[in-house]
């Protein structure tokens, strides 16, 4: 058996002290970082101190211009152990005393208190010297203390020392502790565990079992207790197989028996099968005269084959000059529907065109009476009065009038020039589709019903307006002749939202409905349940080819007999 290079225990152990090592070297680290902090700001706070000792000697000193005493008191300050280096500087910035180590100083004078790090470790406190005369303030200089780092290390070298020993004994103990708790835990149970597993013999499995030296309860007795299931398994097993090669063996000296009988009945087989040989040559030659018959009633349906290719050409031909014809029929069912708006408009703008006729034939009279007064010298205020009444009420009627002919006429003009052209434009649908509810206003109102519209105000769409146009005028006409059949009032709802890139069109009625069977059918060409009455059944598979092909959208239609007709229609609006 080979040996393993690395065992288990030493790398898990290697692993754990790997991280203890670096956490523990981290942890280190941040407490000398943190030690070294607090003394340079225990520095800090001592420079600072000086400052209050030293201030008033070295700020009189500047102000009486005593120079050597100013150098004298910054050289005794450079003998302090936390000070390296001083600067003093005059009123004008010039150097008065510059011993120890210091940095060059430039810039403009100190006016408060201002600490400062400079490269190789050292750093320093700046104050003003401000002398106090008579109540009044006078810069006379500023000074500038400098220590460094080795100051610092100096305080904390003891510190440092301790903490490094303090996590080297530490991790020393660690180690000795987790070498000695894996090798008694895990290393010598799993030597052990090994040695009985290699030593397994498969002629005695129930001497192989192992035996672990552990009081614990852990995986390693768990995995000794499987094991020696496994081993007993085997040992069933092994039970089971020599029962089954028992039982084998029978088995065999049964199918010896079996062959002998085989053999003779293959004999017998073999004297039946020569006398069927026989009755197979008769057959075969029947099989050729039955073959010979085929040939000829091949032949015979080789020729109805080609005349039913004829008969399918025939119909071919006919299909093409159906579809011809129902492309016909749909584009005499747009015109048809666009006659219908023609009559129904003119009849309208007849009304008010006749009301308009009438009112300017009775204008016209009264200027004739009223110029006939004024040429006759008759003409009195009175007579004056009442023609501007008369005349404003008259123009009054005759400009109502002409705006509803002038908004009938416009409606139908958009409506009927959309729905003969392809051509795209962005519209608003709101407005475009109550042009479209105006144009059909004669037809509306011949009956109780009412047709409500409920749309965005700024919904724009890119489409050609005459398919909305066919879509809507086709479905109303739909509703009011089939829907509404026997019906005296009824209502038609128009619904339109818009989710995100679609809009969606829901059109309802509460007329009459369909059954299951009518809804089916409802989109097919010329379905119809009023053809005695002139219905063409194309208006909803005009409707249809409109929505699936012009919008590229989709419409669902549902209905139940007494509950209405509803279509869904969604499409894309591509002008977002």
């Amino acid at each position: 058996m080979t040996t393993v290079k690395t065992g288990l225990s030493r790398k898990l152990l290697t692993r754990v002290l790997s991280v203890y090592f670096i956490l523990t070297l981290l942890v280190t680290i941040g407490q000398i970082f943190t030690e070294y902090l607090s003394t340079k700001n225990h520095i800090e706070s001592e420079l600072q101190t000086l400052k209050n000792t030293f201030a008033e000697s070295l700020t009189r000193a500047n102000w009486e211009l005593n120079k050597v005493q100013a150098r004298v008191i910054a050289e005794g300050l450079t003998k302090l152990p936390i000070v390296e280096g001083v600067q003093v500087r005059d009123e004008n910035g010039e150097l008065i005393a510059d011993d120890g180590q210091t940095i060059p100083v430039t810039g403009p004078p100190v006016q408060s208190g201002i600490k400062q790090d400079h490269p190789g470790g050292i750093f320093s406190y700046s104050f003003p010297l401000v002398f106090e005369f008579s109540g009044r303030q006078s810069y006379v200089g500023d000074v500038t203390l400098y220590s460094s780092f080795d100051i610092i290390l100096s305080r904390i070298e003891v510190g440092i020392f301790f903490l490094i020993g303090n996590a080297i004994i530490k991790t020393a103990f660690l180690v000795f502790l987790f070498m000695t708790a894996f090798k008694r835990m895990l290393s010598e149970p799993l030597s052990e565990l090994t040695d009985q597993m290699t030593s397994f013999d498969p002629e005695h499995p129930q001497e192989s079992k192992v035996k672990v030296t552990t009081d614990d309860d852990n995986e390693l007795r768990l995995l000794q207790q499987s094991f020696n299931q496994v081993i007993d398994d085997l040992i069933s097993s092994q039970s089971k197989l020599k029962g089954v090669q028992s039982a084998l063996t029978h088995a065999n000296k049964k199918l010896d028996d079996q062959n002998l009988i085989l053999e003779q009945e293959v004999a017998k087989k073999t004297a039946s099968l020569s006398q069927i040989m026989l009755d197979l040559e008769q057959q075969k030659d029947e099989l050729i005269a039955n073959q010979r018959e085929l040939r000829q009633e091949n032949e015979n349906r080789q020729f109805i084959e080609d005349e039913l290719r004829k008969r399918n050409s025939e119909l071919a031909k006919h299909m093409d000059m159906m579809n011809l014809i129902k492309d016909q029929l749909v584009e005499s069912e747009r015109m048809a529907s666009l006659g219908g708006l023609v009559a129904g408009i003119a009849h309208d703008v007849n009304t008010p065109i006749g009301v308009s006729v009438t009112a300017a034939s009775y204008l016209q009279e009264r200027i004739n009476k009223l110029n006939a007064a004024y040429k006759d010298k008759s003409l009195s205020g009175k007579n004056m009065s009442a023609f501007i009444e008369e005349a404003s009420q008259t123009a009054e009627l005759l400009m109502n009038n002409l705006n509803r002919a002038s908004e009938l006429v416009a409606s139908f003009k958009q409506v009927a020039v959309d729905q003969t052209s392809e051509a795209e434009r962005l519209f608003n649908l709101n407005t475009y589709l109550h042009e479209i509810l105006l144009s059909l206003q004669p037809t509306i109102k011949k009956t109780q019903h009412q047709v409500t519209i409920t749309c965005p105000n700024d919904l724009e769409i890119l489409c050609a307006p005459g398919v909305i146009a066919q879509i809507i005028t086709n479905m109303i006409i739909n509703s009011l002749v089939h829907g509404f059949d026997n019906c005296e009032q009824g209502h038609i709802r128009l619904v339109v939202t818009q989710e995100n890139d679609y809009v969606t069109i829901d059109y309802s009625d509460d007329g009459k409905g369909m059954d299951k069977k009518g809804l089916n059918q409802l989109f097919d060409a010329f379905y119809t349940t009023s053809r005695e009455h002139g219905g063409s059944g194309l208006g909803t598979h005009i409707v249809y080819n409109l929505v699936t092909q012009a919008l590229n959208g989709s419409i669902q239609a549902y209905s139940e007999p007494g509950e209405g007709l509803r279509y869904i229609i969604r499409f894309l609006n591509k002008s977002l």
